[in-house]
């Protein structure tokens, strides 16, 4: 497998994935609609960045987003890996690719917001170092873990 920049021809593997996701364990919400529809003008236009992860043969397995936060850090979001490609260690390899991504950007940190109910990754942000941090604000009903992993 391997990861690259998103490119428009991943506009519709970036929606679908997280939407199977999203809907398989919560409710899609407006904020999510509006990041999964519109990737390049949420996203990648304010200073963000999208990875993607692709079998040789050209499957979409897996993506991350990472959405300029005004300090110069980023928020790790709309990570998912296809049924198909869990246990073989792509997600730790997404996240390990956005750390890598932050780090040469000179960000301070990467920030995150979760659910409890979603232990594997949980485990995993837990194992690159994140920490969990009080609760805040957020724009998702379903969010009520918030992480940050300082670089």
């Amino acid at each position: 497998m391997r990861i690259l920049t998103f490119e428009p021809r991943h506009a519709a593997a970036w929606r679908d994935l997280n939407t199977a996701w999203i809907s398989r364990h919560f409710a899609l919400e407006a904020k999510d609609v509006e990041v999964l529809d519109d990737p390049v003008g949420k996203i990648l236009d304010k200073g963000g960045h999208i990875l993607m992860a692709e079998t040789a043969a050209g499957d979409v397995v897996g993506c991350v987003g990472l959405i300029a936060l005004a300090d110069g850090g980023f928020e790790v979001a709309k990570m998912t890996v296809t049924e198909s490609a869990r246990g073989t260690g792509l997600g730790r390899a997404l996240m390990q690719a956005c750390v890598d991504k932050a780090r040469a950007l000179g960000a301070p940190r990467l920030y995150l917001e979760t659910n409890a109910s979603l232990a594997p990754a949980i485990g995993l942000y837990r194992a690159m170092g994140f920490v969990d941090l009080p609760a805040r604000e957020t724009p998702y009903a379903r969010c009520n873990v918030w992480m940050e992993l300082t670089l």
